[in-house]
């Protein structure tokens, strides 16, 4: 049986959560270490406020151990729309399905929080070709490109679903 199938997943981060979103992230090869920081900051800040942070959390758990997670919330100032701030998944479950079931969870989890749109940004740059593929896959239309945002040459793409 594929282990993807016997995947647990739990909207509530633990304390151990942290550690393992420092982990994935850094694990992808993808984020710098500030970009790291951030991640493991949000998971901190669930941990000290819970729901009150603006964060959600969805988290994957595969034989007890975490090998993916998605961070969303509603965006400051808007009533409706939604950001994802986050989708980690571990080297070895990429490309086998896991971020689709992750993203399609969050999707439902922002509809019933009110969400009419969810928003995603990635990068411009060619080692990105698979996340902007995986997000235009699952319904994501691109909606800005703001060049050189990043770095020199490193554009950061918009994207964004109608969940209404």
């Amino acid at each position: 049986m594929d282990a993807l199938v016997e995947a647990v997943f739990r909207d509530c981060p633990g304390e151990s959560d942290p550690a393992a979103v420092r982990e994935l992230a850094a694990g992808t090869g993808f984020f710098r270490p500030d970009e790291v920081e951030v991640a493991v900051q949000l998971a901190d800040e669930w941990l000290a406020k819970g729901p009150a942070s603006g964060y959600n959390f969805i988290i994957s758990e595969i034989g007890g151990k975490t090998v993916g997670y998605v961070c969303f919330g509603l965006i400051p100032c808007s009533l409706v729309s939604y950001d994802i701030y986050w989708v980690v998944v571990d080297r070895g479950f990429q490309g086998r399905g896991l971020g689709s079931r992750l993203l399609e969870r969050c999707e439902q989890a922002s509809r019933r929080l009110g969400a009419r749109s969810v928003f995603v940004e990635t990068s411009g740059r060619e080692r990105y070709l698979p996340t902007r593929r995986f997000y235009l896959k699952a319904g994501y239309a691109e909606a800005a490109r703001l060049p050189d945002f990043y770095d020199l040459g490193d554009a950061k793409i918009i994207y964004r679903k109608d969940l209404a």
